[in-house]
Formats: structure tokens, sequence, C-alpha cells
């Protein structure tokens, strides 16, 4: 048994897996931190540590998320290592299927014309990159950490703003309507890729913060594959390529918005 304390914050802008990411990589590294547990339904974040719980808060305050302490004390803390090789290969299948669907539907929407297939693919290959991210950095110093951040940020960013400015011209140029009937077919492909996915997630039970952000990442892909299915719905039926434009525009913007996240911890 080691003895240490245990301090809780609550995270206000935590809500989704790109936040919870940024704080295990902010904090997992550090040589005081022994064990962090989320409540994902609560925003509700326990440290366990060894050190002043005020170095802890300002280290949550650099990523901007809204962190303020709400009580601490001591905790007896058993350190057992988890199944590390289970949650190694569980990571590497949901990362080999987010990186085939990214293929299927960069190429189909290209194709398609259609920029809610790209930018679904752009998102695929975003949480590709958090899965790698997650993989990489057992065992990882916090330099290399943060220049692998630096990296995939960069590199997300560049992606997005590059499709963005493509919907964009799509937006102000005329331009066919793309074809919906591929948009409905990859994109129901990709759900049940995403659905297998969170079922492999789901089933492993685990309570590690990356396998949890994990299963929050998968479900919203589902809710964005969801968004495709239902823009090539109102292609369908107006002939227009306006619901297409706006579904994508608006996954290329939640991905800009992770990529920022990402370089900000980079840099701290």
């Amino acid at each position: 048994m080691v003895l240490m304390r245990r301090t809780s914050f609550k995270i206000a802008k935590m809500d989704c897996a790109s936040e919870e990411q940024l704080v295990r990589m902010k904090l997992e590294g550090r040589p005081d931190v022994h064990a962090l547990t989320f409540d994902l339904a609560t925003r509700r974040l326990d440290v366990a540590h060894s050190t002043d719980p005020a170095t802890i808060a300002r280290e949550l305050e650099t990523l901007d998320l809204g962190a303020s302490m709400l009580d601490e004390g001591p905790v007896a803390l058993e350190l057992v290592p988890g199944d590390v090789y289970d949650e190694r290969r569980l990571l590497w299948q949901v990362l080999l299927i987010n990186l085939a669907f990214f293929a299927v539907e960069v190429v189909a929407g290209y194709f398609a014309r259609s920029m809610g297939l790209v930018a679904d693919s752009l998102d695929m290959l975003a949480d590709a990159v958090v899965y790698g991210l997650a993989l990489y950095a057992v065992g990882r110093t916090a330099r290399q950490k943060g220049g692998v951040a630096l990296v995939s940020g960069v590199f997300q960013l560049a992606l997005a703003l590059f499709g963005v400015a493509e919907t964009v011209r799509r937006f102000v140029s005329p331009a066919d309507a793309p074809a919906f009937g591929v948009m409905i077919g990859v994109s129901l492909l990709a759900l049940a890729g995403n659905s297998a996915s969170l079922y492999l997630l789901q089933r492993s039970r685990s309570r590690e913060v990356h396998m949890q952000a994990s299963m929050i990442f998968t479900s919203n892909d589902v809710i964005a594959n969801i968004g495709v299915i239902i823009a090539g719905l109102l292609v369908f039926a107006t002939a227009s390529k306006w619901p297409d434009l706006v579904v994508g525009v608006a996954i290329f913007l939640l991905v800009a918005r992770g990529a920022l996240r990402i370089l900000r911890l980079s840099r701290t």
C-alpha cells in the first residue's frame, strides 16, 4: 500500500474525449502523480498524488479547461498494474479500423464530390492519431510526448483548415450536388465500423482514462456518421449541394478545435 493524497477537481469544459486526453497527457507523466480517475458524467477528476495540491491545480489551469478544486484528503492506493497488453491490443484494433475507414471515406468523398464524407474521413484520421498517441505515450518522457503532440496538432490543423477552405470555395462556386447514394452507402459502412469499435471498447470494461476517452471519441464518430447520412438524404430530397457542405464544415471545425487544444498542450 502507498499512502498519498487525493485531490478532486471539477473540469468544467471537459465535454468530449479531446479534453480528457489533454488532461491525461498533461498529468500522467509526472512522477508525483500516481493515478487519475475520471467521472465523465459529472466532469470530475480525482488525482492520487504525492505533492502540493496547488501544483496539480496550476498544471490543470494551463489547459484553460475551467478546472477548480473540489476537495482533498488522504487516500491509500494499492498500485496494481493493469492488463497493458490487452489494452494495447484493443487500441491497435480501433486504430486500424479508423485508418481503414479514413482511406475508404476520403477516396469515396473525392469521387462523390462530398465534403461531408471527406470531413468525416478526417475525423476518423484525427481519432486514429489520438489512439496512436495513447500507444506511443506509454513509457515516454514528457518532452517526447510534447513533440508528438506538436506534430499531430499541426497536421490535424492544416488538414482541417484546408478542408474549410475547400468547403468555402465550393459554397461560392457552381458545383453539382454530390452523389447522395455514395454518401449514404459509405457512411453506413463507417457507422458499422464505428459500432464495432464501440462494442470492443465497451466489452473491455476498462476504467482507464484513455480507454474511456476512446469510447467517447467513437461515440462522437457515430453521431458524425449519422449526420452525413442525414445530409445525403437531404441532398436527395433537395438536389442541392448545401446539406453536404454544411455538415462538412461543421465536422472540419470540430477537428480544428481538437487540434488547437493539442497544440496548446504541446506548448505547456
